[in-house]
């Protein structure tokens, strides 16, 4: 297989910071798509992955899954994209293709695994997989979604995580007209499921632990907002069909299952990195569920796109140059953003 070189942004250690840096990326296979970067998000996850919090951290490590760019090249079997078109890419790059569960478009549970776009095993190329942080980037074009270009390519850009993580269980779970949902945490995920809830036409509350986010969360969209340290104040919340929980930090759920009507469910979108303690009477009473979601499939993400596009809901960002990622990454590892950090990877 031949590569070509390409710049990118990345780090050769959990406790190294980001610098710029070359990397392979292969030539065109007949499916494949390359794309030029304009803009990529920066999720919590790529913090995590950096720092190698989960583990399992492969170095060097590019990260990065909320990608949008213009598509510079086309392999010759690919008859969905053209040169110029604005094409995206998410957490997902490849998958079996073949197990039920990609066959019904929930490649993210393909039995056999899917690829992640960084830090994943490739098994085209070879070696690892580099993120969004970079100049370019070569993929299927079966996993590569259509953007329109009348949108704000910058701020639509974290739809392809923030946007599809919570979309998929708010539908997942029949969120819409005359259903009651909550939302814990106004982060780069919370921020956008009150959108999306909203557009879908639910009742939306927000939780949140800090007292200047009560506003935020209102003039997101909220029908209300809930401070979760007032004891008096959690007390009374009841009647909630789905609440999810966004919260990537310990932290009592507790206290959300008690808020559910029967056969009610929280569902769990952050990644905590300690484990969660449920009490069983706060699920067997009432027949709750405590459940979780894990982004979701090409087909859907498009459709989130899709949805995005026609109720004009975009991220809350912060646009900055690829030369701030470390003192972006120390912000967010503060929950300093209001909602989103997206780079600019051509404004180096």
């Amino acid at each position: 297989m031949n590569y070509t070189i390409s710049s990118a942004f990345g780090t050769e250690a959990a406790d190294q910071p980001i610098k710029e840096m070359t990397i392979q990326r292969r030539e065109l296979l007949p499916n494949d798509v390359e794309i030029e970067i304009l803009y990529c998000g920066i999720c919590h996850s790529d913090l995590h992955a950096v720092k190698n919090d989960w583990g399992g951290s492969t170095y060097p490590l590019v990260p990065g899954h909320e990608i949008v760019g213009k598509i510079t090249q086309v392999g010759s079997e690919v008859s969905k994209f053209k040169v110029g078109d604005i094409g995206a890419i998410g957490c997902i790059v490849d998958s079996c293709g073949k197990c039920s569960h990609c066959h019904d478009g929930d490649e993210q549970y393909c039995e056999t695994g899917w690829t992640v776009v960084f830090n994943s095993p490739d098994k085209i190329s070879g070696g690892m997989t580099y993120g969004g942080f970079s100049e370019k980037i070569v993929a299927n074009a079966d996993y590569v979604l259509k953007m329109s270009e009348t949108v704000d390519l910058a701020a639509t850009a974290p739809i392809l995580c923030a946007g599809i993580t919570v979309y998929s269980p708010l539908k997942h779970w029949k969120v819409g007209p005359g259903k009651k949902v909550g939302i814990i945490g106004i982060g780069g995920l919370g921020h956008m499921a009150i959108k999306i809830a909203k557009a879908i036409g639910a009742e939306v509350v927000v939780f949140t632990t800090s007292p200047s986010k009560l506003e935020d969360a209102k003039n997101l969209g909220a029908d209300s907002a809930v401070l979760s340290t007032d004891k008096a104040a959690m007390k009374a919340q009841r009647d909630f069909d789905m609440i999810l929980d966004t919260v990537s930090a310990k932290h009592d759920v507790n206290v959300y299952l008690n808020a559910l009507k029967v056969d009610g469910s929280l569902v769990l979108v952050g990644l905590p990195n300690e484990p969660l303690e449920i009490g069983a009477f706060n699920v067997v009473n009432g027949r709750k569920s405590f459940s979780g979601s894990n982004i979701g499939g090409i087909a859907e993400t498009q459709e989130v796109i899709d949805f995005c596009a026609e109720h004009n809901i975009t991220a809350d960002i912060e646009l900055i140059k690829p030369s701030e990622i470390n003192e972006a990454f120390e912000r967010l590892e503060k929950g300093d953003v209001k909602y989103r950090f997206v780079i600019d990877i051509k404004n180096n």
